[in-house]
């Protein structure tokens, strides 16, 4: 995680965590992970590129909505690996999970619209774009307008 993404300036751009300085730090966020892995409302997983089987990005559950069944989802990816469809085939894999597993009814996405390599694998992944909120989020550069990708059950059941 430290050396394929969490440390790359260029990956942590438009995310919301800041970038690591250290190994430590990036022990400290996996061990937390690790922590947590019991409790049936915390998700995360790992990207592993099958050739080498390094671990090249993450994505997880960051924001949920239990009284609608809604969750918000975050990813990233070693910037190695960008422009591979990687990223989406993953994120169609975490989609498939959350609907036919846990059973959620909703689940979106948001990314900086100056990031818009970030909608395109929203897109790909079978999100719907549904609109543009300005300056409606906070990431390592500042204050962003949002393009927000979502999808319902009824929409991916189709």
């Amino acid at each position: 995680m430290y050396q394929n993404w969490a440390s790359n300036n260029n990956v942590t751009k438009y995310l919301t965590w800041p970038t690591h300085s250290s190994m430590d730090i990036t022990k400290s966020v996996v061990d937390l992970w690790i922590s947590k892995n019991e409790d049936m409302k915390n998700y995360q997983w790992c990207v592993e590129w099958r050739e080498n089987q390094q671990a090249i990005g993450s994505f997880g559950i960051v924001h949920m909505e239990e009284e609608i069944n809604s969750v918000e989802i975050g990813y990233c990816i070693g910037e190695e690996y960008w422009n591979r469809g990687i990223t989406s085939e993953a994120f169609k894999e975490v989609i498939k999970f959350l609907f036919e597993k846990v059973e959620c009814n909703r689940i979106f996405a948001r990314h900086d619209v100056c990031n818009p390599n970030s909608g395109k694998v929203m897109k790909k992944s079978g999100l719907l774009y549904e609109g543009t909120l300005l300056e409606a989020g906070k990431n390592n550069t500042g204050i962003c307008d949002v393009d927000i990708y979502g999808i319902t059950k009824k929409i991916y059941c189709r």
